[in-house]
């Protein structure tokens, strides 16, 4: 077996970006991978404006808390000012443009007035309360760079540019298989030995979140033959495989060696808990990731070690983790393997789940998130540890 580390860093090198690229409507990118440098075309903001609800002028107008200057115009946000007569004042609100000629902006609080004139009561530093042309973005600077994927304040970073369109890669195609004769979908009568299909809908779930495309085939029974027409069913429609299940050592598990006789398999088995039998490989030349059939393995497996993969093939830069630090509420024996325990963050401290079982599958949906306990280490309580938030993964 090889560390997570081993076979997170055997993936990639493998990587490849498989999409190609399209333009959509910034409004719709969320999610989406950017597929070239965004270069601001202007300047933000574009001209200098008031940072509140005040009063533009000539530093140098003033003249003491007793002298008013008259009010030569009146300022909104969106209209367009005139140049500001020497010895006036105008009246000026948050957002709008400072006209040529004014340096300083007062707020109101320090002011008193009527329409007609204003006494300055305190004045501020000569440029005060006035954003700066360019003072958030220079037109011509690199402002987001390939292979990020934009949230929602990149979304609204790039609006904030005029950019009605981004170009971004297309959503990468990830087909679905989970396989086992006691699955039963939900909605129909489990019978004896079955078990509902929690695996399809971890993920199904998991993998649309990531804003990939989902081609979901099913379920593959534990047949030879019926496993071997769905994965090239699968390679024919998709750019990657991920399966759960069927890449053990049982006699009924028939991934692995469908797998290998249509393509490769090039790595098997991880000392990781829960997840060991993970499997990397292809089919035909696509991709495919083979992961464990208990359902806590499925999803510790798809997050740790199946998403670095993914999102590089999407054309997303590195998507490496970087753990936080927590109080551990609880001690754990040596491991031999790395292991990722389900926790929950508390006022305290890292909380444990009682059932660490990788068939406990509400221990995934207790937890916000999981400890890494490194191999052969121990966990003590009061001792400082890895923490990984589930929001992290996103």
């Amino acid at each position: 077996m090889i560390s997570v580390t081993e076979a997170i860093e055997s993936l990639l090198s493998q990587s490849q970006c498989l999409v190609e690229t399209e333009m959509v409507r910034t409004l719709d990118s969320t999610g989406r991978t950017l597929a070239a440098d965004l270069v601001s075309p202007i300047d933000v903001p574009p001209a200098d404006n008031s940072a509140m609800d005040g009063f533009a002028l000539r530093h140098e107008d003033w003249a003491g808390p007793d002298v008013e200057l008259s009010l030569s115009q009146r300022i909104t946000a969106g209209s367009a000012p005139a140049p500001l007569e020497a010895g006036t004042a105008a009246r000026i609100f948050t957002g709008a443009e400072v006209p040529p000629g004014a340096d300083t902006v007062v707020m109101q609080e320090h002011c008193e007035g009527s329409e007609a004139a204003v006494c300055i009561l305190k004045m501020p530093p000569k440029g005060a309360n006035i954003r700066r042309r360019g003072q958030d973005v220079r037109q011509d600077q690199t402002v987001l760079k390939a292979g990020q994927r934009l949230r929602p304040q990149e979304v609204g970073l790039a609006a904030s540019l005029g950019l009605a369109e981004v170009p971004v890669y297309k959503r990468l195609r990830v087909a679905v298989i989970s396989t086992g004769d006691e699955l039963v979908e939900p909605g129909n009568v489990a019978g004896p030995g079955q078990i509902y299909n929690s695996n399809r809908f971890i993920m199904n779930a998991q993998l649309s979140s990531w804003g990939f495309e989902v081609v979901d085939l099913g379920v593959a029974k534990d047949d030879y033959s019926e496993v071997e027409s769905m994965m090239l069913d699968a390679a024919g429609k998709a750019d990657v495989i991920v399966t759960s299940g069927g890449v053990s050592v049982g006699e009924e598990d028939h991934v692995k060696s469908v797998v290998a006789s249509l393509g490769e398999i090039g790595l098997w088995k991880i000392a990781v808990k829960p997840g060991k039998p993970f499997a990397f490989g292809h089919v035909r030349g696509t991709p495919f990731l083979g992961l464990p059939g208990n359902p806590v393995s499925v999803f510790v497996t798809l997050l740790v070690v199946g998403r670095p993969y993914l999102f590089a093939c999407q054309g997303a830069e590195s998507r490496r983790l970087f753990a936080l630090k927590g109080k551990a509420l609880f001690s754990r024996k040596l491991t031999t393997r790395e292991e990722y325990i389900r926790v929950r963050s508390t006022e305290a401290g890292l909380e444990l789940y009682s059932n660490q079982s990788s068939g406990a599958l509400f221990s995934t949906a207790w937890a916000d998130g999981l400890v890494r306990q490194a191999a052969d280490s121990e966990i003590r309580e009061g001792e400082t540890v890895d923490y990984l938030p589930f929001k992290a993964f996103n």
